[in-house]
């Protein structure tokens, strides 16, 4: 991708943009900041030190999002972040995570082909493996997930494979990571989940600063060491290194490629809280529960295709992740609620 192009993020108010600035990438966000803010903008500025093209715009809106391409016509390629993404709440409200993820996507490639942008980065998950028969998973392993947020990944991979298939100029990299966890380095940004927290990490970082009283940990009938279920978590600066080598592979025109982004090592939830109570300085409460709906035993990556192929790495152990989490929570106790008022920043914000 040359230096004179732009990429477009959607859901992008985060750590990708500050690895794209950093690469001297010209980076225009798009996100309706359901799950974000503009202080998350603010912020990605003051680490990076450059400035940031943002549109409230929900990629729902298929006239915002054509307005956008219009006015940035160097844009030659989509990081694609924008969706619903709790596999609990989605057993809840499954129509709601239909709707905004597969209509969303297909709104944003209905979209790219108006303006004849063909190369799209997709923000997919491990749960389109479902139960997996294979740990490590290998991106070969069949694919059948287990819950409403994971089908919504799977459906928009094959979209996505289709509509590559269709038109052999068009290139997607579907990136099924693991579980992210972590903060950024600076203790500038971090999760910033909106009410009750739905995935393990920020859930107890909220415990650890008197927000929760103790974490739920469910299901303790798993068959492994500890009966809790394992998890590949992966910090999240390194998942946003692998989104930007996705985005120089394809320059290759690979049509249409999946990688798994995980670390290859499995972590139980007692492992987690462990690590994270040492990162903390004390233990923090939990209480082993009933299992939820949808959730399985074992999702462990083998990243070994991502490893040759992206030439890309976790780097990042666990330890360190979980030191720059409670770096973040402990500095920002409500996340980025504490910020006075969230108008836009003036400097940092361009309007359609």
């Amino acid at each position: 991708m040359s230096q004179s192009s732009s990429v477009l993020v959607t859901g992008g108010a985060g750590y990708i943009v500050i690895e794209l600035l950093n690469d001297n990438q010209q980076v225009v966000i798009v996100d309706n900041l359901v799950n974000a803010s503009y202080e998350a903008i603010r912020r990605i500025e003051q680490i990076t030190g450059k400035k940031v093209t943002f549109y409230k715009v929900d990629i729902l809106d298929k006239k915002a999002l054509l307005q956008v391409f219009r006015q940035h016509p160097d844009i030659s390629s989509v990081i694609h972040f924008a969706g619903l993404k709790a596999v609990g709440e989605s057993t809840q409200i499954p129509l709601d995570y239909y709707y905004n993820n597969i209509t969303g996507t297909i709104s944003l490639l209905q979209a790219m082909k108006e303006v004849g942008v063909k190369d799209i980065v997709f923000s997919s998950s491990a749960t389109v493996y479902g139960d997996p028969p294979i740990i490590p998973i290998p991106e070969t392993c069949p694919i059948g997930s287990t819950n409403p947020y994971g089908r919504t990944k799977q459906f928009v991979e094959s979209v996505i494979r289709d509509l590559c298939t269709a038109n052999k100029d068009w290139n997607a990299a579907l990136l099924r990571y693991f579980n992210p966890a972590g903060a950024h380095p600076s203790g500038l940004l971090g999760e910033n989940p909106l009410g009750i927290p739905n995935n393990l990490m920020p859930y107890l970082s909220q415990v650890a600063i008197g927000k929760r009283e103790f974490l739920s940990v469910y299901g303790s009938d798993y068959p492994t060491k500890d009966g809790t279920a394992i998890r590949d978590y992966i910090n999240v600066v390194d998942l946003s290194r692998g989104h930007l080598a996705a985005l120089k592979k394809l320059a290759d025109k690979p049509g249409c490629v999946e990688y798994n982004l995980g670390t290859g090592h499995g972590s139980t939830v007692l492992e987690m809280v462990h690590a994270f109570s040492k990162a903390v300085g004390r233990d923090l409460p939990y209480q082993l529960v009933d299992r939820r709906p949808g959730d399985v035993t074992n999702l462990t990556a083998n990243p070994s295709k991502a490893n040759k192929e992206l030439n890309w790495k976790a780097q990042v152990d666990l330890e360190e992740t979980c030191a720059s989490l409670w770096n973040w929570q402990s500095k920002n106790p409500n996340g980025l609620e504490d910020c006075p008022g969230d108008a836009p920043p003036e400097s940092v914000i361009n309007y359609l």
